[in-house]
Order: structure tokens, then C-alpha cells, then sequence
């Protein structure tokens, strides 16, 4: 078994003095290095402002004419948009034909609830009903047209 601990070494550092100077001896090859630096990176992030420019128009082309196509004919476009409108127009005339009809009804069902003679009226013309002494002529019905006996002929 080994009880031996082992203890991290320990780092003596120099007085600020000569850390200082150590400092400012590598401080001219520091400069020289960054500035060989900028002038190799200078061109590269030219052409990369350059590029982010030009990708960034092509973005919003493209997301302004996804847009379009959305708004123009997307699930709640302006071409569904007209044609629901068409619709619902449609609507509301055979809505106000339907109420007209409607009125129309309730006032026919007021006449033969009070009016004495429309009631009369209806039940000549619907029960072939007569006063006595009258004679009621009925028309026969028309006879349907004749069925052609091939299929050939009807074409």
C-alpha cells in the first residue's frame, strides 16, 4: 500500500519588475505579428462584408417574393379571398330572394286564415269544388311523348 501524497508543484513567479519587461520585450514582435495578421486578414473580411451584403439582399428577395406568393395565393390568399367574397355575395342575393319568397308564404297562409274568399279560390281550384249548379270541367293531362325504341335514335 502507498501513503504517499503527492503535492502539486509550486510556481514561483517573478517580481512585477521583470514581468513588466519580459512584457515589453515581446511587445514590438507582438505588433509586428498582429499587423502581418491584418494585412493577410484585411482582404479575406473585405470579400466576406462584400458577401453578407450580397447574400442578405438575396435573402429578402427571396423571403419578399415568398411573401408574395403567400399572400396572393396562399391557404388565405387574396384569390380565395375573392372567390369566398364572389360566394358570399351569391349568398346574400339568394338569401333576400329566399325572404321575399318567404314573405310572400307568410302572407298567401294570413289570406287563407282570414279571407273568406281566398279560401274559396283555393278550394275550387285545388279540390275541384263547385257551388251547386256549377259544372266543373277538368282538362285530361297531356299524354307523355312516345319512348323511340332504340337507343340510336335518342342521340
Amino acid at each position: 500500500m502507498d501513503l504517499r501524497v503527492e503535492l502539486p508543484k509550486i510556481r514561483v513567479l517573478p517580481p512585477p519588475k521583470e514581468r513588466l519587461r519580459s512584457l515589453t520585450k515581446g511587445a514590438d514582435q507582438a505588433e509586428a505579428w498582429a499587423a502581418k495578421l491584418r494585412a493577410k486578414a484585411e482582404p479575406v473580411v473585405e470579400k466576406l462584408a462584400f458577401l453578407r451584403t450580397r447574400l442578405a439582399t438575396a435573402a429578402v428577395l427571396i423571403l419578399a417574393a415568398w411573401l408574395f406568393v403567400h399572400v396572393m395565393f396562399g391557404a388565405n390568399g387574396m384569390v380565395v379571398y375573392r372567390t369566398k367574397r364572389a360566394e358570399y355575395q351569391d349568398l346574400q342575393k339568394e338569401i333576400g330572394l329566399l325572404q321575399r319568397e318567404n314573405t310572400q308564404y307568410s302572407e298567401q297562409v294570413s289570406q287563407l286564415k282570414s279571407d273568406p274568399k281566398r279560401i274559396e279560390k283555393e278550394a275550387r281550384e285545388q279540390f275541384h269544388y263547385a257551388r251547386p249548379g256549377e259544372v266543373v270541367y277538368v282538362s285530361p293531362e297531356p299524354a307523355p311523348p312516345p319512348q323511340p325504341a332504340t337507343n340510336s335514335a335518342s342521340k
